[in-house]
């Protein structure tokens, strides 16, 4: 893992390791339910969104039936007409900032657990507006480095029209425009390459360096919010060195 790794790529290689399934799934069946109730209805071939969500959900080996039953659920609507998506942002220690996108059903309720979060974390939860302006939205595609070469891999990503690459020693981060997300990705895989994960999330523009305290403390904040059951997404700006993942386990 590089050392400036992204939350992002930290919680997947974590979640690999501590294997909390259960929860992984149900935020993706989510995912999937709200694509699929949107005005572009429950066919992935004529809703981006939810070809996407579907997308994701296999990149984490969800059940086919599980995302049929959520797929499903939004066409029905039955249920689900109170769920709205919401983003909160917030700073997190070190003065980092802090996106989180969150599904819910209760407004109050999950405010109220993401606000107790940042507060156990030494962070605070911040007015709309305060951190967003410090991401950008842009189509992120994962491959591990170690099953090609990495030239190879930056080369076809580039020849596809990905935005900017780059590289390190265990993986290689392709960044396209949100429209190019799904045409990059399919040339990739159509070139043989194995793609760990593909989605349109919020880059940093630029990261924050950390001591070892505040970086620690930075990420039991992110896990804490990541692991809140209306918590779908979690950014944040906080630059993470090699050493202190290895010290929180988190090392590659």
């Amino acid at each position: 893992m590089s050392g400036h790794s992204k939350w992002s790529s930290i919680k997947h290689k974590k979640g690999a390791l501590d294997a909390k399934r259960g929860q992984l799934f149900t935020k993706l069946a989510r995912d999937i339910t709200m694509a699929a109730r949107g005005g572009a209805g429950a066919d992935p071939a004529m809703n981006p969104a939810l070809r996407l969500a579907i997308s994701r959900a296999k990149d984490a080996n969800m059940p086919n039936d599980n995302i049929e039953r959520a797929v499903q659920r939004g066409a029905g609507n039955a249920d689900t007409d109170q769920l709205v998506e919401v983003t909160y942002e917030g700073y997190g220690p070190g003065g980092t900032a802090v996106i989180v996108e969150a599904v819910t059903d209760n407004r109050n309720r999950t405010v109220a657990e993401i606000r107790a979060a940042f507060s156990r974390g030494g962070g605070n939860l911040a007015e709309t507006g305060a951190v967003g302006w410090q991401f950008e939205t842009r189509g992120v595609i994962t491959l591990d480095a170690s099953r090609g070469d990495s030239d190879e891999i930056q080369l076809a990503a580039i020849e596809a029209g990905a935005a900017d690459v780059s590289v390190d020693d265990s993986e290689v981060e392709v960044l396209t425009e949100p429209a190019d997300l799904e045409r990059v990705r399919e040339a990739l895989a159509g070139a043989g390459l194995a793609i760990d994960r593909a989605e349109v999330a919020r880059v940093p523009k630029n990261v924050v360096p950390l001591d070892e305290k505040a970086a620690i403390q930075a990420l039991k904040l992110l896990e804490r919010l990541d692991d809140l059951d209306d918590v779908s997404r979690v950014y944040s700006n906080a630059d993470f060195t090699a050493e202190v993942l290895e010290t929180a386990g988190l090392s590659a």
